[in-house]
């Protein structure tokens, strides 16, 4: 009997730890169900001299506290879908993110003439890419979800024209990612430049010339920038956005979508955001 009664105590025993342990694993599933990603998607509105612009700004809003801030400005084409994803998707990795309507008005070209009617007054007069990204980025540090000491922009063609030429004139930003951008515009002085440059750039893009290229790391080896230039083989101009092949075919552009590129300069982007922002 003795015998029996302990058997009966050590089942019951096991039975207790295996309920607290299966306990412990739901309770484990509800509290990540409770902070599952959820981003919040919202449309923004800010002026600057006469003109509103109208961004879109993403954050994951069950993340607690503060996380860097990134501006996202779009190719030529202006902001559209594209840019608004890569927001989103910025903003599932931890960060909150301003896809930045550059125009104002929410303007976008449907065609290469239209965009380049847009784009041509920033490539005249390089200064309105740091006047327009730095309205943007006032407003994207308004949110209480933004760490206003680690701020950072990257932009796509056009956008990337304007990352660089806003850091090369002195843009308070801790880094820049330009993806297949312009690297024309103003030069940089070492007192002007504050900010980390990244520069993700296609081995066959057949818009920015050897001599363009020469000329930047030029400057940036002349005010001792702290720069990275990493070329993608094979890549042509806008290799980033999976539109690009269909576009290029439609308006006769040397342009296409290159996978492997794309994903080799999204992973060199984030170890240049794991540098610049270090972990807490």
């Amino acid at each position: 009997m003795k015998t029996r009664h302990s058997i009966i105590l050590f089942a019951l025993a096991v039975f207790s730890f295996a309920s607290c342990k299966n306990e412990s694993k739901d309770n484990e599933g509800k509290n990540d169900t409770a902070k599952a990603v959820s981003i919040k998607e919202e449309a923004v509105s800010y002026a600057l001299d006469t003109v509103t612009f109208n961004s879109f700004v993403a954050y994951n809003e069950n993340q607690e506290g503060t996380r860097p801030a990134v501006l996202v400005i779009p190719e030529w084409w202006g902001l559209n879908d594209y840019a608004r994803g890569r927001a989103k998707q910025l903003a599932e990795m931890g960060y909150i993110a301003m896809a930045v309507d550059m125009y104002g008005g929410g303007k976008t070209a449907a065609d290469p003439q239209q965009a380049q009617a847009l784009a041509t007054p920033f490539y005249m007069n390089p200064q309105l890419t740091k006047q327009r990204i730095d309205a943007a980025k006032a407003k994207l540090l308004s949110y209480a979800q933004a760490d206003t000491s680690n701020v950072a922009a990257i932009g796509y063609c056009f956008g990337g024209y304007c990352v660089l030429n806003a850091a090369k004139l002195g843009a308070d930003l801790k880094g820049v990612v330009s993806f297949h951008g312009n690297l024309s515009g103003a030069p940089a002085t070492k007192e002007s430049l504050k900010a980390r440059i990244l520069v993700c750039h296609g081995g066959d893009d057949k818009f920015v010339s050897e001599k363009e290229i020469a000329d930047f790391k030029k400057n940036m080896d002349a005010v001792g920038a702290n720069y990275k230039f990493i070329v993608y083989p094979g890549a042509t101009h806008a290799f980033t956005n999976p539109a690009a092949t269909e576009a290029g075919k439609k308006f006769n552009l040397p342009i296409a979508y290159n996978s492997a590129a794309d994903s080799a300069s999204w992973n060199d982007m984030k170890l240049f955001f794991g540098e610049l922002f270090p972990k807490k």
